[in-house]
C-alpha cells in the first residue's frame, strides 16, 4: 500500500517552526487589518463597515422603512463577512445605541439594550433596524468613484476597501478593539470641535497640539458625567496617543429632602452595578452614614439614583467623595489610538498625525469624487455634441442607417464622430428624435460646460480644493454638529474614608484586666469594678472614649501600644487577652490607658522623676510589637500617663515617697514624641536604683481643681492657696508635706 503513496518532493517540505510561525504571523496580520483596528478613513471595523455597506445595498435609507435586523444580518455575513450571525449583529447593536456611540449610524426600533445592561437587546427576528441620517456622511459619495473595491470572500460581489467619510469618524465615535499583540482603545469626541480643529488645521497646516486643543477640549462621551481629567494630562494624551481619561458621576443635593440625587453617570456604568456596590459597602457596615437606597430612574429621567444620608449633619460631599474613590461613580479609561493608517499599517497616533491624515484622506477623496464627476460631465457632452448632429443632419442620419450595412464607421467618417458617439446615434430611438429640441440641448450644454470649467479651476488648484474641503466640513458641522455632552471640570482627586472616620462615633468604656484582659463596654456610665472577671483576675484600670478611636496602652518597659475600640470584644463577656492583638515583651504588665484625639496631650512619666509632654498620635504604632516612647532609667517604673488640656494653665504635681511635694507649670516639661524626657523632681539615681526614694505619684491639677494625698486611711486636701507653699522650680527636691504624710500611697484630683 505504501508504495502508492505519492510522498512530496523535498522542495515541498518546511520546517514546522517555519510553518506555524508564518501561519501566526499571517493570523496576527488579519486580526490586526481585518478584524480588530479601525481604518483612519472611516472610523470603521471591516464587520462595521460591511454591515453599513450592506444596509445601504438594501435601500435602508433613514428615510426608508424598518426591516427585520436579521435580514441585514443576513445579507452581511452571506455576502460580506463570513463571520457568525451574533457577532455581527451585535456590532450591528452597538452602532445603534446612543448610550454606546455618540453618533448611531444605526436607527432601530424594539429593544435593543439598556445602558444598565447594554446586551439586553432582543434577538435580531424582533427587533427593526434602518441607518441613520448621520450615516450619509459615510455613503453619501460611495457611487462616485471616490473608494477603491475589492472582491468579497468568494469573488462574487465587490465591496468598498474603505468608505468615504466626510468628517473623521474615527474620532467622533471612536472604537475599542483586542488584535494579536496589540489593542485600541479611541474615545468619542464632539463633531463640532473636530470638524473645527481640522478647519484651523487645514489654515495653519503648522498647528501644534496646543494650538488644536483650544478646539478640542477633550474627548466627549455619549454621558452628562464631567470628564475630571486635569488639562496637562489630555495635551499629553493627544501628543502621545496614549493616556487616559477619568470619569466622575453628576450629583447633586434635594433642597426639600436634603437627599443626594446622581443625575449621571459615567460612560459604559450602569446604574444597577452602583447600587450593588453602594449596598454591599452597607451590609459590611462600612458606610453608617448612608440609609437607604432608591432607583427613580424612567423614561424622562434616565438616570436618578437617590442616596438617603441617615441624618442631615452627614457631610453630604464627604460622603460623595468616598463612594467615588470606592465604586464606579468615577472610572478611568484607557485611551490608546491605535488604527489603520491611509499606508496600510496599524499604528498609535498622536491627535495632530490623526487629523493631518484624514485630511489627506479626505483631500484625495474629494479630488476623486470630482474627477469621476469631470469625466461623466465631458462624456455626457459628447453625447449631446452627438444629438446635436442628429438634429442637424436627421435625414442623412437615417439614409445612413437605412442604407448602410455597418453604419457605425460611415457615421464616424461622415460626421467625425468618434465610436461612443456613433454608438449613442445608434442607440436614440425613433420616437426620441422627434422630441430633440435644439434649445434645450444647446441649454444643457451651456450648463455642463460650466460645470466643467469650475471643476477644471478646482482640480487645476490646491488651494481652491482646500477651500472646497473646508466649506464641506463646515456644512456637514452645521447639519450634524451638538453640543458637548460630557462638561469637562477641574475636580480635586477624590479620597475614600479612613476605617475610623465610617464608624459610628458611640461613647464607650474600656476596661483592662490585671491579667491584661480587654474588653469595651457602650456608654460612659458603668461600674468597671462590678463587672465580672476571671477566677484570679480583678478590675486593674479603665479608659472612656469613642468608639472611632484608638486605645492607647503603655507597659511596664515604656513601649506605647495602638488598638482600635471599635471591633474590642463587648463587656457583657470576659473580654480577649491583649496578647492576642499585641505582642509585649515578656513579663511586662500595662500600667496605663489613653483615648482622645491625635492632638491631644499626655504626660508621660517614670518614678525616677523624669518625664516629657507628647500628643497622643505620637503614642500610636501598627506594629504588634508597639514603638518605644519612655526611656526608664536604671530601677526605674513607669507612672500612669495623664491627659492634659490647655497646658499654659497647668499645674504639675510630683510627690515622692518620703513625703515631698513639688508643685510648677506644666509648660516647663518639653513636649518630645519619645524619650527618657526631662527632671521633674531632684531624685538621687542611686537611691531610685535601690528603690529607697522615687516618685510615688504625680498629679495634673487644671484650675479649680484640688489636689488630695493619701496615707493610709488619712487625707489632706490642697486648695491653689496651699499649693503655693510647695511651687517650685522644675527639677527640685520639693517641700516636706505635714507630719503624718510622710508615706503618700496615692494622689488624687477632683474639683471643688
Amino acid at each position: 500500500m505504501t508504495d502508492d503513496i505519492a510522498l512530496p518532493e523535498a522542495d515541498e517540505r518546511i520546517a514546522l517552526k517555519d510553518y506555524t510561525e508564518k501561519a501566526y504571523l499571517d493570523y496576527s496580520m488579519y486580526v490586526i487589518l481585518d478584524r480588530a483596528l479601525p481604518h483612519i478613513g472611516d472610523g470603521l471595523k471591516p464587520v462595521q463597515r460591511r454591515i453599513v455597506y450592506a444596509m445601504s445595498e438594501l435601500g435602508l435609507k433613514a428615510s426608508a422603512k424598518y426591516k427585520k435586523s436579521a435580514r441585514t444580518v443576513g445579507d452581511v455575513i452571506g455576502k460580506f463577512h463570513p463571520h457568525g450571525d451574533s457577532a455581527s449583529y451585535e456590532a450591528m447593536v452597538l452602532m445603534a445605541q446612543p448610550f454606546s456611540y455618540r453618533y448611531t449610524l444605526v436607527d432601530g426600533q424594539g429593544n435593543w439594550g439598556s445602558p444598565d445592561d447594554p446586551k439586553s437587546f432582543a434577538a435580531m427576528r424582533y427587533t427593526e433596524s434602518r441607518l441613520t441620517k448621520y450615516s450619509e456622511v459615510l455613503l453619501e459619495e460611495l457611487g462616485q468613484g471616490t473608494v477603491d473595491w475589492q472582491p468579497n470572500f468568494d469573488g462574487t460581489l465587490e465591496e468598498p476597501m474603505v468608505l468615504p467619510a466626510r468628517v473623521p469618524n474615527v474620532l467622533l465615535n471612536g472604537t475599542t478593539g483586542i488584535a494579536v499583540g496589540m489593542a485600541t482603545d479611541i474615545p468619542p469626541h464632539n463633531l463640532r470641535e473636530v470638524v473645527n480643529a481640522c478647519v484651523h488645521l487645514l489654515d495653519n497646516p503648522q498647528a501644534t497640539i496646543n494650538d488644536l486643543c483650544q478646539h478640542i477640549l477633550g474627548p466627549d462621551m455619549p454621558t452628562e458625567a464631567e470628564i475630571i481629567s486635569p488639562r496637562e494630562e489630555l495635551i499629553k494624551m493627544y501628543e502621545t496617543g496614549r493616556g487616559s481619561v477619568r470619569m466622575r458621576a453628576v450629583w447633586q443635593k434635594d433642597e426639600e429632602s436634603g437627599d443626594i440625587i446622581i443625575t449621571a453617570l459615567p460612560h459604559q456604568v450602569s446604574g444597577a452595578k452602583i447600587l450593588e456596590q453602594i449596598a454591599a459597602q452597607m451590609q459590611a457596615k462600612k458606610l453608617p452614614m448612608v440609609a437607604d437606597l432608591r432607583d427613580e430612574s424612567d423614561h424622562e429621567n434616565p438616570t436618578r439614583l437617590v442616596i438617603i444620608p441617615r441624618s442631615n449633619r452627614v457631610d453630604l460631599e464627604q460622603v460623595m467623595q468616598h463612594l467615588f474613590a470606592t465604586t464606579e461613580l468615577e472610572r478611568t479609561y484607557r485611551v490608546n489610538m491605535n488604527m489603520i493608517g491611509i499606508d496600510g499599517r496599524p499604528a498609535v497616533k498622536s491627535l495632530v498625525k490623526i487629523l493631518s491624515e484624514w485630511l489627506s484622506f479626505r483631500t484625495v477623496t474629494t479630488r476623486r469624487r470630482l474627477q469621476h464627476r469631470l469625466e461623466k460631465v465631458e462624456e455626457r457632452l459628447l453625447r449631446l455634441a452627438a444629438l446635436m448632429v442628429v438634429f442637424l443632419n436627421v435625414d442623412e442620419v437615417i439614409r445612413i442607417i437605412r442604407e448602410e450595412d455597418n453604419p457605425k464607421p460611415v457615421l464616424m467618417k461622415r460626421f467625425n464622430l468618434i465610436e461612443m458617439q456613433a454608438e449613442y446615434i445608434l442607440e436614440t430611438k425613433l420616437r426620441q428624435l422627434a422630441r430633440l429640441e435644439e434649445m434645450k440641448i444647446l441649454e444643457e450644454k451651456t450648463a455642463l460646460e460650466k460645470e466643467r470649467d469650475g471643476l477644471l479651476k478646482i482640480l487645476d488648484s490646491a488651494v481652491k480644493l482646500k477651500n472646497l474641503v473646508r466649506k464641506e466640513l463646515i456644512q456637514i458641522a452645521d447639519a450634524f454638529g451638538d453640543d458637548r455632552r460630557s462638561p469637562i471640570v477641574a475636580r480635586a482627586e477624590a479620597q475614600a474614608l479612613s476605617e475610623t472616620e465610617l464608624l459610628s462615633v458611640d461613647p464607650v468604656t474600656v476596661v483592662i484586666s490585671d491579667k491584661g484582659w480587654i474588653r469595651a463596654a457602650k456608654g460612659h456610665d458603668i461600674d468597671p469594678t462590678g463587672l465580672s472577671y476571671k477566677a484570679g483576675d480583678s478590675f486593674k484600670f479603665a479608659v472612656q472614649g469613642k468608639s472611632n478611636q484608638q486605645v492607647i496602652l503603655i507597659d511596664s518597659t515604656g513601649r506605647s501600644y495602638s488598638v482600635p475600640a471599635h471591633n474590642l470584644p463587648s463587656a457583657r463577656g470576659q473580654g480577649e487577652p491583649l496578647s492576642g492583638r499585641i505582642s509585649p515583651p515578656s513579663g511586662a504588665t500595662f500600667e496605663g490607658a489613653l483615648m482622645g484625639a491625635d492632638t491631644q496631650r499626655v504626660l508621660i512619666a517614670s518614678d525616677a522623676g523624669y518625664g516629657f509632654v507628647a500628643k497622643l498620635e505620637d503614642l500610636t504604632s501598627k506594629n504588634k510589637a508597639g514603638k518605644a516612647l519612655l526611656t526608664l532609667p536604671e530601677g526605674a517604673q513607669v507612672l500612669p500617663p495623664q491627659l492634659i488640656n490647655s497646658p499654659e494653665q497647668v499645674q504639675l504635681a510630683a510627690v515622692s515617697n518620703d513625703g515631698r511635694l513639688l508643685v510648677f507649670p506644666v509648660t516647663e516639661l518639653p513636649e518630645l514624641a519619645k524619650g527618657k524626657g526631662n527632671k521633674i523632681m531632684n531624685i538621687p539615681a542611686a537611691k531610685v536604683q535601690t528603690r529607697e526614694e522615687f516618685v510615688v505619684a504625680l498629679a495634673v491639677i487644671h484650675p479649680g481643681q484640688l489636689l488630695t494625698l493619701h496615707s493610709g486611711k488619712r487625707f489632706i486636701t490642697l486648695k491653689a492657696a496651699d499649693l503655693e507653699h510647695y511651687k517650685g522650680e522644675r527639677g527640685r527636691r520639693g517641700n516636706k508635706l505635714p507630719r503624718g504624710f510622710q508615706k503618700v500611697d496615692k494622689a488624687e484630683v477632683s474639683d471643688k
